[in-house]
């Protein structure tokens, strides 16, 4: 193979790769959704200070939620003058720029699931009754949750086990997206030599043969392929 014929082979995988790159969802469009509304810091409804755009982290989640503290139980409320269990997170993913659904029902399919309550991490959503009921996970076996009519948000221990939970769902992104695109593919594994490919970048000392790089560009191809299969 000639290295005009190798360029157009490998720059044919990249095209291929970025039609392929699935659109963000989940947890990575939280992400989008937070970086797209710009870098201010931002304030709750009760006016205090949370972190700036870009800054969709488990502690972040816990900081909104917590900020409603004592905020009466009311069914179908969504502020701070009163909010039900799942106005809770609305409200705590708002004042981090992220839209997510009202309903206990859209919420607990938010982000990637996570195994069991063991593995759970502090801005994990946990849904429990059936899926009637959605709390905040702290971290050392606390929730924050708007429990019910009579009561207020609180925070208390974590009153129930993997047979009550129905899913606990992760929104926060453990680790930044990979960038993926024709001028850009680092992030995805096996495909270092590949980033802002171009002739300069197949010569060298040191640069990756041109058989590496095309089996390096198949071989991700097919990784995206079989996952679009699942």
């Amino acid at each position: 193979m000639s290295m005009t014929e190798a360029i157009g082979r490998v720059q044919q995988i990249q095209a291929t790769l970025a039609e392929l790159s699935p659109k963000p969802t989940g947890a990575l469009a939280f992400a989008d959704a937070l970086a797209a509304a710009g870098p201010a810091s931002r304030t709750t409804a009760t006016g205090a200070a949370l972190p700036g755009a870009g800054a969709l982290t488990g502690d972040a989640i816990v900081a909104a939620a917590k900020q409603y503290l004592g905020v009466p139980y009311v069914f179908g409320g969504e502020d701070a003058t009163g909010m039900d269990c799942s106005g809770l997170v609305q409200r705590a993913l708002a004042d981090l720029g992220v839209d997510v659904p009202r309903l206990v029902s859209g919420q607990s399919t938010l982000g990637t699931e996570v195994p069991s309550l063991a593995e759970a991490k502090p801005g994990d959503l946990i849904v429990t009754r059936g899926g009637e009921h959605i709390a905040i996970y702290l971290g050392d076996d606390k929730i924050i949750h708007a429990p019910r009519p009579g009561k207020d948000v609180r925070i208390v221990d974590v009153y129930f086990d993997d047979s009550d939970i129905v899913t606990i769902r992760r929104v926060a992104p453990d680790a930044p997206a990979p960038v993926v695109g024709p001028a850009g593919l680092s992030g995805l594994s096996g495909l270092n030599g590949l980033t802002g490919l171009g002739a300069s970048g197949l010569t060298g000392t040191g640069s990756p043969s041109i058989t590496d790089l095309i089996a390096s560009a198949q071989s991700a191809k097919a990784a995206l392929l079989a996952g679009q299969t699942r």
